[in-house]
């Protein structure tokens, strides 16, 4: 007998997670919304994972597993596979708060021309200790397409999505890990797609060395081909057009400051030469604004610039000469 469709259809990618997998899984089972199927995405991994998931018995519980082909295949396959209306993604090493599909799920109800649904999170420590608080819409009251391309406030974990955008956007694109998050989001805002917030915690987004926000190179030649993709469309609004630069400016200072957090200073300076060519200040004015979003970007990780440090470092001593030497 086939059961009835659910209303929502979690999906939880995974590979080589066998040590966090059960607690991801066992929180969506915790969930006060009842009315979803859970779907298991094995990326080919090569540890214990089929042995993990014999343990769950449940009607609701599906388990696929494909050759390795990486996250964005790996979601796009729950996607075609899910029954749901809406879709919550989950990522292997991270855990919903119990809540999340009822409270996500009541936005969706409220408000019927909504797209995606996003929230806040938590971002713990690799054994789960909470490191800070995330809520995004105190900066981004307002996520529209010039938004989301402003501040960029992605995590799958945190967000919902009507199934049927996911479908017209084709879903994730392959050619962008890590970034194709990003890359999606930004597709479906282009297209129209509404987003509203709950202003809530609903995930405990878990920060470890196998972290995508750890890899700091393919993490910042990924989000820097998003950007190029996405102002090679022709179909951008003109308002959105006379952005780019300062879309541009702001993103490479982020992938800058990105890259030096995670220990790329050579490639950190490639980055803030070209957001130089874009900048809209004075040349003096331009290393001050890094040097302050430097600092911005560190808080909301929850981690404090070192300022000191930064302009007394080789790397930052040539590049101002060169900066001031150029102008």
């Amino acid at each position: 007998m086939r059961l009835p469709c659910p209303l929502i259809s979690v999906i939880i990618p995974t590979y080589n997670c066998d040590r966090y997998l059960p607690q991801a899984i066992d929180s969506v089972f915790a969930q006060t919304f009842e009315d979803y199927e859970l779907l298991v995405i094995d990326d080919g991994s090569t540890d214990t994972t089929p042995q993990v998931v014999q343990r769950y018995d449940d009607d609701r519980f599906r388990y696929i597993r494909q050759a390795n082909q990486g996250v964005a295949v790996a979601r796009n396959h729950g996607i075609q596979l899910a029954r749901g209306e809406w879709i919550a993604f989950l990522d292997a090493d991270d855990w919903f708060v119990p809540t999340k599909l009822e409270h996500q799920g009541a936005i969706f109800d409220a408000h019927p021309d909504v797209g995606i649904v996003h929230s806040g999170w938590q971002r713990v420590d690799a054994a789960g200790q909470t490191l800070m608080d995330v809520m995004p819409w105190h900066d981004v009251p307002r996520l529209d397409l010039e938004h989301w391309l402003k501040w960029k406030p992605v995590l799958p974990s945190a967000m919902m999505f009507r199934r049927s955008w996911l479908l017209q956007a084709d879903g994730f694109d392959p050619r962008f890990p890590p970034a194709e998050d990003t890359d999606l989001v930004l597709r479906l805002a282009a297209m129209g797609c509404q987003t509203e917030w709950l202003q809530d915690i609903t995930v405990y987004y878990r920060q470890h060395e196998d972290s995508a926000m750890y890899k700091g190179l393919p993490q910042a030649r990924s989000l820097s081909a998003v950007i190029d993709q996405f102002f090679a469309r022709s179909d951008l609004p003109p308002a959105i057009r006379r952005g780019e630069r300062t879309t541009r400016f702001s993103t490479w200072v982020w992938i800058a400051w990105y890259l030096h957090y995670t220990g790329h200073t050579q490639e950190m300076v490639t980055y803030l030469r070209q957001a130089w060519e874009l900048s809209p200040y004075a040349p003096v004015d331009t290393i001050v604004s890094w040097v302050e979003s430097f600092a911005q970007f560190s808080r909301h990780w929850g981690a404090v610039l070192d300022t000191h440090a930064l302009c007394q470092s080789q790397e930052w001593t040539e590049l101002t000469r060169w900066c001031l030497g150029s102008s």
